[in-house]
């Protein structure tokens, strides 16, 4: 054998080879950044690697950039508890402005250089021998498949990620440009276009009035109905930031307030006398809005006969007002097809240049099409089937799938405050329970079935005890079997608390020293 061939086939051995991190993360948007910037926080901690399939960092913010895209949870919320900013400019701020954010916390931490752009995670198989994970990534650039292996293994993949397929025949017959909302296609010029929204949740309540001064016509196709409460998009002004960057303490105030005003909400979800009433009382006053912005002619068209809280309530930033403009149309007129012109309904066609896909996400069906195997090569996807759909223990882990975490997993949605929060809680919570591994005192944990079991089973019954399940067709549920594996119950004070005191007779912890004494934490 000559010498080249032997380097040759050294350096193909060497590519084989599977790289490795202590801990490892799928995604790199707001979840991810923050389990990095807490294990360095808390643990001092850097050996973590994140694959991200797309090109840069941010997770929802860097994909959704569709006009008008904004968050619709106040700023103060949304955002890190442990890197609060006094320079947000609004109340609810733009997507350009959270993804400044959150690219400036993961620069602090140096997160960027622990990320790989374009990796789409295809599978995740946990090796029992040496109690790690093994990923098999794609690189999206080249096509060619790389293995890596990790102790420790997170998925912020996000939950509203894979744009619905959309249910209209005639997709392909289009003459004109179309697309979903989470992957506009800013090459096309809607000036002067007749352009068709089909859609009228939350996306659709912020694109129609960002796009109709520009075009010719905007037809708004509406399927469901939705309750639009008023909330006012406050501005900053320069002496509210400079109140909270200077004066101690009123960082940690305004959020704590707006915290406590958004926790006041959770009576509206609870199927009781207390929850009945306070439904009854704001839905009069959010349809008396209802009635007072929009015009009287969609009136039929936009309120709802269903529950308050029953389907996500939408925030009205312009979106009523920009009803009146003589160029839009709201229609619920159902389409048949979509042809060369634009749509075919039930009442004729509907002429499109542009149409516009705002029909939301796949739901209930977390990490597809990611294939995650633990334990004697069981599959995510089996192991819910014995519960009946996506579900989860303290909504982030499950048992036969030691050292694995879903940030934002089942039943980690909440209804009435933000995500962010909910995910920094799962953060920690993922981190009290991963410090013997992350110590070197353990190989694994793992929560044990029958908690999981308990777990969820009690949480679909408390549930079913909730508006969601008051008979309105909502995204939060199957339509087979009724499952609930978006919402969570209980307040996000509670979900703090049970993060913040794990139960550890509910968990295995496979000490390396057997002599050592079972984990405890304070």
């Amino acid at each position: 054998m000559s010498i080249s061939t032997h380097n040759d086939s050294a350096e193909s051995l060497y590519r084989d080879l599977p790289s490795y991190s202590t801990v490892a993360c799928i995604g790199a948007g707001l979840s991810a950044v923050g389990l990095g910037a807490q294990l360095k926080r808390w643990y001092d901690f850097d050996d973590i690697k994140f694959f991200e399939r797309h090109s840069e960092l941010g997770g929802t913010w860097w994909v959704n950039t569709y006009p008008g895209c904004a968050c619709d949870v106040p700023s103060a919320l949304y955002s890190y508890s442990f890197e609060q900013n006094p320079n947000w400019t609004k109340l609810m701020p733009s997507n350009k402005e959270i993804r400044t954010y959150v690219v400036g916390v993961a620069e602090k931490y140096n997160l960027p250089a622990k990320m790989k752009f374009q990796c789409e995670v295809e599978r995740c198989d946990w090796l029992e021998d040496g109690s790690r994970w093994q990923l098999q990534i794609r690189d999206r650039n080249t096509g060619k498949v790389f293995l890596h292996e990790c102790q420790v293994l997170f998925s912020a993949a996000g939950q509203l990620v894979q744009p619905r397929e959309l249910d209209i025949p005639g997709v392909d017959s289009f003459a004109g440009e179309i697309f979903h909302s989470a992957q506009w296609n800013h090459s096309v010029d809607l000036e002067g276009k007749d352009v068709v929204v089909i859609g009228n949740g939350c996306t659709a309540a912020q694109i129609v009035p960002a796009i109709v001064p520009k075009t010719k016509s905007v037809t708004q196709v509406i399927r469901t109905k939705h309750w639009i409460f008023e909330a006012p998009n406050l501005k900053y002004s320069p002496w509210m930031n400079w109140c909270l960057r200077n004066i101690p303490g009123a960082m940690a105030f305004h959020r704590f307030a707006i915290f406590v005003i958004a926790e006041s909400s959770v009576p509206l979800f609870y199927m009781n006398k207390i929850g009945a009433r306070a439904r009854l009382h704001r839905r009069n006053v959010v349809e008396k809005y209802m009635r007072e912005t929009a015009p009287e002619k969609y009136h039929e068209l936009l309120i709802p006969d269903f529950d308050v809280g029953c389907k996500r309530r939408i925030f009205n930033d312009g979106y009523l007002e920009s009803l009146h403009a003589p160029n839009l149309d709201l229609t619920d007129k159902k389409i048949r097809s979509i042809v060369p012109e634009g749509l075919a309904t039930e009442d004729g066609l509907i002429k499109a240049d542009v149409i516009v896909l705002a029909n939301g996400f796949k739901t209930n069906e977390f990490l597809d099409p990611l294939q995650v195997h633990g334990r004697d090569g069981l599959s995510l996807t089996q192991h819910w089937k014995i519960f009946g759909g996506p579900s989860a223990y303290n909504c982030s882990v499950m048992s036969g799938f030691p050292n694995f975490f879903l940030l934002l997993g089942p039943n980690a949605a909440t209804g009435h405050t933000s995500a962010l929060m909910a995910s920094e809680n799962m953060v920690n919570y993922a981190l009290r329970i991963l410090a013997p591994v992350l110590s070197n005192r353990a190989s694994s944990v793992e929560v044990k079935f029958d908690a999981e079991k308990a777990h969820v089973f009690y949480m679909q019954e408390e549930l079913k005890k909730r508006v969601w399940s008051a008979g309105c067709k909502s995204w939060y549920i199957k339509d087979d079997n009724q499952w609930n594996s978006m919402s969570y119950p209980w307040t996000q004070g509670y979900f703090w608390y049970r993060s913040l005191f794990p139960t550890w007779s509910d968990w295995i912890v496979k000490l390396i020293d057997a002599k050592t004494k079972p984990y405890i934490t304070t």
